[in-house]
């Protein structure tokens, strides 16, 4: 498939797809007039690249784990830097956890004083 279509299939641009062949993530063939062509799996990867980057990660850490994507093998190191990955986003959602629930408490007793206030004008009416 054409850039194009990869960029439609994958809701990524065509400029953050060229960047992410750029870096080293994404792999395309040329057509003898130089157009780029993905396989079918390049919609999976761009979907993988796109969840990495919006978990924190650069492109040099998911460049390292690419291959292991690929093959679905690591090696020890590899396991080791996918496993500090993973605690890193687990401590992620647990602040973002944290957060969640303090703006549900604002929220709340947010709501609580605006009934508070709209019951006492209530009374207060003639």
């Amino acid at each position: 498939m054409r850039i194009g279509e990869l960029s439609e299939r994958t809701g990524a641009s065509v400029r953050s797809l060229r960047y992410y062949e750029v870096q080293g993530l994404l792999r395309s063939e040329r057509t003898p007039s130089g157009q780029r062509t993905y396989s079918d799996d390049a919609v999976d990867y761009v979907h993988l690249i796109r969840l990495f980057l919006a978990s924190g990660l650069p492109t040099r850490k998911i460049l390292e784990m690419m291959p292991c994507m690929r093959s679905g093998t690591t090696t020890p190191e590899q396991r080791a830097m996918l496993d500090g990955e993973r605690r890193r986003i687990d401590e992620q959602i647990a602040e973002l956890t944290t957060v969640r629930t303090r703006l549900l408490e604002v929220i709340d007793d947010a709501a609580r004083r605006d009934g508070s206030r709209a019951a006492s004008s209530a009374s207060e009416a003639p």
